[in-house]
């Protein structure tokens, strides 16, 4: 079978606006996504980030780049600002190109967000 383009989601929120402590949880999200699905980096495709307006003192794809996501493309986008929403929560989109089929796929949600998909076992 060839390689097929997959989605991974996955989403953390995050104690307060600050640098460090968004880079930190998006290093915890991208390590737990890639521990449960045991790829490669040079098997990504690209990356999406997206944040909600409540956290603007870093980009997430800083902390992607802290832990040498350098060759991958990654693109950041704010989450619109929904009063039901999630209050400082991160989520991502990991394109990955894999033969693994759909229900194969582990998606991670991690602290708050996994109030986002209950149906998700962690």
């Amino acid at each position: 079978m060839r390689d097929l383009l997959r989605g991974i989601r996955g989403a953390i929120t995050v104690e307060q606006n600050d640098p460090a402590l968004i880079c930190e949880s998006v290093v915890e999200l991208l390590t737990a996504i890639v521990a449960a699905n045991k790829f490669q980096l040079e098997d990504i495709g690209a990356v999406i980030f997206s944040s909600t307006p409540d956290l603007n003192a870093a980009f997430p794809a800083l902390g992607a780049r802290k832990i040498g996501w350098s060759e991958v493309p990654l693109f950041g986008t704010q989450e619109i600002d929904n009063p039901n929403g999630i209050d400082r929560c991160i989520r991502v989109l990991i394109l990955w190109n894999t033969d693994l089929p759909q229900y194969a796929i582990k998606h991670v949600y991690l602290r708050e967000a996994v109030s986002l998909r209950q149906d998700i076992k962690p």
